[in-house]
């Protein structure tokens, strides 16, 4: 099954991308709007790392965003539909799935910042993390953005396991479902510890007027 699902994500990236692409562009994701955007790209710019990596760049917003207050950006991702749309935006980008890279991660050379914004959807992520260890710097950062546990939860309850996002809200412009790997929190900071890094800050970016929580931001380092 998690075979499947990898080869389901995958392609949920490639078939979505034109959809994908517009709502980012056109501002149509309400939570990135209020917060999630914002709080992303404040936790980079509070470190002012030299060099970053964007790992799961998708259409390339973030790169571009940290580019323009002076930062060395480089972002990879694994649709080349979604990489063909970011570097014609302008910007370095390099079509890469997560398997090739941890095969020779040397090839981008060495980060000060790593940063997996909403991108980080397979269950077995342990040799990713590793690896992306490896290329930072002496005292490089990881950051990681994705959804909150509590209020991703679903009717699956608060327990790790695969689920399914069928885009109903975007009307049939995602044509494919995508499959990710719900994690309780726990479940996070068990990873990145067993992974190497040590957990500097939690943060839970919120709606500005209900005061839910709309992300789960953990900033972690080698």
């Amino acid at each position: 099954m998690t075979g499947d699902n990898r080869k389901q994500l995958d392609h949920s990236w490639r078939a979505n991308a034109s959809g994908w692409t517009r709502a980012v562009r056109e501002s149509r994701i309400e939570s990135r709007q209020l917060a999630t955007d914002q709080a992303i790209v404040d936790a980079v710019l509070t470190h002012r790392p030299l060099r970053v990596l964007d790992l799961g760049c998708g259409e390339g917003w973030l790169s571009r965003a940290l580019v323009a207050h002076g930062l060395a950006v480089l972002g990879i991702d694994a649709s080349p539909p979604l990489v063909a749309a970011a570097q014609a935006a302008g910007g370095e980008f390099r079509c890469l799935d997560y398997t090739t890279f941890q095969a020779d991660p040397g090839q981008l050379g060495c980060f000060d910042a790593v940063v997996c914004n909403f991108s980080l959807f397979e269950e077995h992520l342990q040799p990713l993390l590793v690896t992306l260890r490896e290329q930072l710097t002496s005292d490089g950062l990881l950051l990681i953005q994705t959804v909150h546990p509590w209020q991703a939860r679903g009717d699956q309850g608060y327990r790790d396991g695969w689920r399914r996002e069928d885009f109903a809200a975007f009307e049939g412009e995602f044509p494919e479902p995508m499959p990710w790997y719900f994690r309780t929190l726990e479940s996070w900071c068990a990873l990145l510890l067993v992974s190497g890094y040590r957990i500097e800050a939690l943060r839970e970016p919120v709606h500005p007027h209900t005061g839910e929580p709309l992300s789960l931001l953990l900033e972690a380092r080698k």
